[in-house]
């Protein structure tokens, strides 16, 4: 039975569990106490409080020192206060002497409007910076492939490197130096294009400020847009209609697709695909990959690779290629949606719209920072030229919209360019954790049955617990499957595999918290479960508003097929919408 203490906290008599900490208890009682360091996810299982910042002292009857409420536990009898003079000062000179080494540069930060540190300087009543102490300290500032460091603007808070080693387990960053020297930094103080660093953009998501940002391709995107010799068109993941709204103003879980349509089309875009009719074709190729390796591992050949892996989250893949080398054959061999459509789009479309390769720039929008680095691969391309040009986030395009003076919340519904725009139900909901592997089951189900599936709901696949487990019944045979979100908890997937003691025949991993609802590049949700399940929600609603809710029974995927592929794994299909994988352990 677990134990119950009493403490008082202010004005409140406050009962809590044994080991709940006081910032905790606080807010259970309506208590804001603030924070910079703390990261607090728990809704998904993730919980992580370094007590770096010591924003969040707190009085406590008995203690001589202030103390930090995120980590200090809850005793029975114990006397807190939150607001005494003492507090309050030393609240404030904590945040005077963070932004006494901090760059001023507001105006021109990517951050401002939604940066912690800004929000807290005007709570806790900053109006000057007493502590100059001259030039603040130099930094390294660096652009990779998705993510840009300003460690000037690092306030040691120490977020990204619980969430890279902690709840990631990536293990990309970690604290260096001392003083005003302190920074956090992959190893050595190497680039993070040199570190096991994934890109799942999960620091970026925590940073309380604007030291670690996306790398932002609107100006270029703008300068494509301008050029009369270029055919520019777009494609929009699933994840993203359901967060874009939040940017103007709309509640979390309201679905913007027609309004999202409408204001790419107005920005200039000569067409407005969606990424969604790449899902449904990623379905089928690794559902019948799925069906292959079963039909041969039932056969008895017992050099086949299960579980399968699902290919489609980058941060995903650039984890296993850094950690898990030594598994190459696991992970379906399919490209990731983002990158079978700009194939398609380059390889396939454009030859039958007469538009000449070089000409055409594929640009995606993706609640992700990693599919920034998959559009640089090299392998996702052809001389030079990658199948998908670049990619912006959610976020890039509400500051995009904006820009443009489009006012998105008066815009008229309008649909997406056909054919590479038709969708299914069963692509939309691969934004979130379980689609992927719930849209592979019901395709799954039809092409190893015969029969069609009456209801295609899989609710034991769905959800924002970071492990799920469930057994289908395929046609009498008992399909063990794993849904697994946020990488530490991929982690433990991929070890039973390395150890010989998976059970499972096919698993799903999505690098950031709830799928890609939670990616790096939407709309800050500041660790809310609420807001996850909101959008997840939306995705799901709008797979009930679909005609067709499986992905082999999209028309336009089917005609692809007869037109140029021929069936799911020949070889066209293979060359073309098929990957390999490689060792980035060194």
């Amino acid at each position: 039975m677990e134990q119950n203490v009493t403490l008082r906290i202010d004005k409140h008599t406050v009962r809590v569990p044994a080991g709940t900490t006081v910032l905790d208890a606080a807010r259970s009682v309506g208590i804001d106490i603030p924070t910079l360091c703390h990261i607090d996810l728990k809704e998904l299982c993730i919980r992580s409080a370094p007590a770096s910042c010591r924003v969040c002292v707190v009085e406590i009857e008995g203690f001589k020192k202030l103390m930090p409420a995120c980590v200090t536990k809850c005793t029975e009898g114990m006397t807190v206060r939150t607001s005494t003079v003492r507090v309050l000062n030393a609240r404030r000179t904590v945040v005077e002497l963070i932004l006494s080494d901090h760059a001023n540069e507001c105006l021109v930060c990517p951050k401002s409007g939604s940066c912690d540190l800004q929000s807290l300087a005007v709570r806790v009543n900053v109006r000057r910076i007493p502590y100059a102490g001259g030039a603040f300290s130099a930094q390294k500032h660096e652009m990779s492939p998705s993510i840009v460091r300003d460690m000037n603007k690092c306030v040691y808070c120490r977020r990204c490197e619980t969430m890279c080693n902690e709840i990631q387990t990536v293990g990309a960053l970690a604290a260096v130096n001392r003083g005003f020297e302190s920074t956090v930094a992959p190893e050595g103080g190497r680039n993070l294009s040199d570190s096991e660093c994934t890109y799942c953009g999960q620091c970026v998501a925590v940073c309380p400020v604007g030291a670690l940002t996306e790398a932002d391709h609107t100006e270029r995107l703008l300068a494509d847009l301008a050029d009369p010799h270029k055919t520019v068109i777009v494609q929009t993941a699933p994840a993203v209609r359901a967060a874009l709204g939040e940017e103007f103003g709309f509640e979390p879980g309201t679905s913007v697709t027609g309004r999202m349509a409408a204001a790419l089309r107005q920005l200039g875009f000569a067409k407005v695909f969606d990424t969604d009719f790449a899902a449904d074709l990623t379905v089928v190729e690794e559902s019948a990959e799925l069906l292959d390796r079963l039909v041969r591992f039932l056969g008895g050949d017992r050099s086949v690779c299960l579980p399968i892996l699902t290919s489609c989250c980058p941060a995903w893949v650039n984890f296993f290629e850094h950690q898990f080398p030594d598994l190459p054959g696991f992970p379906s061999t399919a490209r990731s949606p983002q990158q079978m459509f700009g194939s398609v789009a380059k390889n396939l479309w454009a030859r039958q719209e007469g538009i000449r390769r070089e000409e055409l720039v594929v640009v995606s929008v993706m609640p992700c920072l990693a599919k920034k680095y998959e559009c640089m691969r090299p392998e996702f391309g052809l001389g030079g030229d990658p199948d998908v040009n670049y990619s912006l986030t959610t976020r890039e395009l509400a500051r995009l919209i904006r820009r443009a003076n489009i006012d998105f919340v008066r815009l008229p519904d309008e649909e997406f360019d056909a054919p590479l725009g038709a969708s299914t139900g069963a692509g939309v909901i691969f934004g979130a954790s379980g689609g992927v592997m719930e849209a592979a089951l019901r395709t799954a189900y039809e092409l190893r049955t015969g029969r069609e599936l009456q209801r295609v709901e899989f609710e034991t696949v769905r959800g924002l617990e970071g492990l799920k487990r469930a057994t289908v019944d395929l046609d009498g045979f008992r399909l063990k499957i794993g849904v697994a979100h946020g990488l530490g908890n991929a982690r433990r997937l991929l070890e039973e595999i390395r150890s010989g003691r998976s059970e499972y025949h096919a698993i799903e991993i999505m690098a950031c918290p709830g799928g890609c609802i939670g990616g790096g590049g939407q709309p800050f949700h500041h660790g809310r479960g609420e807001v996850l399940r909101a959008r997840m929600e939306a995705l799901y609603r709008e797979d009930r508003a679909k005609a067709v809710r499986k992905s082999h029974r999209n028309p336009s995927v089917v005609r692809l097929y007869g037109e140029w592929l021929g069936k799911p794994l020949s070889e066209r299909a293979r060359r073309l919408l098929h990957t390999r994988y490689f060792n980035r352990s060194e």
